[in-house]
């Protein structure tokens, strides 16, 4: 057994301990601590809190330490949304950029109203739902997460029973990707073996239909394909009613969104016309449409035509063109941008570097971006500061609540 002291958290929510022949790392540990364990692979192993912090608290969950959820349960909030505020500020560190970096905005636990469940049948034949072990394929069985939206909590047994219908082929590893809705919970189930199974079977489909009507699913999809749709699930975006695609993407919590529209819509007050690209259904788009009018742009068809579908759900908008376009293989130009003066986009975790290219030269005088990654954010950002812009303030969110994860909102002008 080895002895250290943990200097710092780094960037994926472990504690670092600085040694002449390199860093160890040393899960679920918090800067200051000593800590004993078994190094192996520069990894300390079967660790041991020697010395605690004072910031460390008592986690809330009862997988903590088993879940590869949440990494940082065990963290006071101050210091802990004080390491995501730090995480974006050494990213922006590294291309060379300096601004205002805002106190990072919390999100308050059972509030996540996305979640994806993994589907396993252990040996005794018994169909569990669970959240994948820290850094394994382990499944760990969940029955309650101070996370997650109590609702999706609350319907974990019809959702196992639901699962054992997606379990007929022995190579199937389905996931249930979960989320709360204005008419209740829509389900979308991955990981099911097509290829040499031919897909699930009729006798299956009908198992999981009955199910989900015993569950009172909204919606029951596979792989973006609906299987039973008891009521359209719908998500309000702004003045709008948005009919959800089936497998869409939504912002996890609610609050996180909110956040993230406020100050996008204070960053483009007074503005003439405003592009939203990466729009999916519209989270931006109709908030947006209340100050200008909107030119929205994702490479989601689904998403597209549920952004247009709603369009006629809210009074007091100004005009949406959306248009399905891959803005990574076609980012739109400073041709197709004519006559906007302010521009939100809010790339996958990749970024935009193509489409941040074709921004820099138009002649917007606002960018919001928005992002998931600091990283990209930030080489994304250098390419705007790089064409005249100046970042004045990056907002992080702290959407994934005691994850690595940091979410962000920031606002370049030129």
């Amino acid at each position: 057994m080895q002895t250290f002291t943990i200097s710092r958290v780094g960037g994926q929510g472990d504690g670092v301990a600085e040694t002449p022949d390199g860093p160890i790392f040393a899960g679920l540990t918090l800067p200051g601590e000593t800590v004993r364990g078994e190094v192996v692979d520069g990894r300390l192993e079967q660790v041991e809190i020697v010395t605690p912090s004072p910031d460390r608290i008592a986690p809330v969950s009862p997988q903590y330490g088993d879940c590869g959820g949440c990494s940082l349960q065990h963290w006071a909030d101050k210091p802990y949304l004080d390491w995501k505020q730090d995480q974006v500020r050494l990213a922006l560190a590294r291309e060379g950029i300096e601004t205002e970096i805002e106190p990072t905005v919390a999100t308050p636990p059972g509030t996540r109203r996305r979640v994806a469940l993994h589907a396993r049948r252990t040996e005794d034949g018994r169909v569990m739902l669970g959240f994948k072990a820290r850094r394994s394929w382990r499944l760990v069985e969940v029955r309650e997460c101070p996370v997650a939206d109590p609702r999706i909590m609350r319907a974990i047994p019809a959702l196992t029973e639901i699962a054992a219908a997606f379990l007929e082929h022995p190579k199937s590893a389905p996931s249930l990707h979960v989320t709360w809705t204005l008419t209740g919970l829509d389900v979308d189930v991955t990981g099911v073996e097509r290829r040499s199974g031919g897909g699930l079977s009729a006798d299956a489909q009908r198992r999981a239909i009955a199910a989900a009507h015993r569950a009172d699913l909204a919606r029951l999809s596979l792989a973006g394909d609906t299987l039973v749709m008891a009521r359209q699930p719908t998500v309000a975006f702004g003045p709008a009613t948005v009919a959800l695609p089936a497998g869409g993407f939504l912002q996890a919590v609610p609050q996180a969104e909110a956040a993230m529209v406020e100050r996008a819509l204070a960053a483009v007050k007074g503005a003439k016309k405003i592009a939203d690209l990466f729009c999916g259904a519209g989270t931006f788009t109709f908030p947006l449409a209340t100050v200008a009018p909107v030119i929205a742009a994702d490479a989601s068809k689904a998403g597209i035509e549920a952004l247009k579908a709603g369009v006629g759900s809210a009074k007091g908008m100004k005009a949406i063109t959306a248009e399905a376009r891959d803005l990574f293989r076609r980012p739109l130009t400073p041709y197709d941008l004519k006559g906007v003066d302010a521009i939100v986009f809010d790339p996958p975790r990749a970024g935009a570097a193509d489409q941040t290219a074709q921004i820099a030269t138009t002649k917007a005088g606002v960018v919001v971006g928005v992002s998931c990654n600091p990283q990209t954010f930030a080489r994304d950002a250098r390419v705007l500061i790089n064409a005249g812009f100046r970042l004045e303030r990056v907002t992080p969110v702290d959407q994934f609540l005691w994850s690595s994860h940091v979410e962000l909102v920031g606002v370049f002008k030129r």
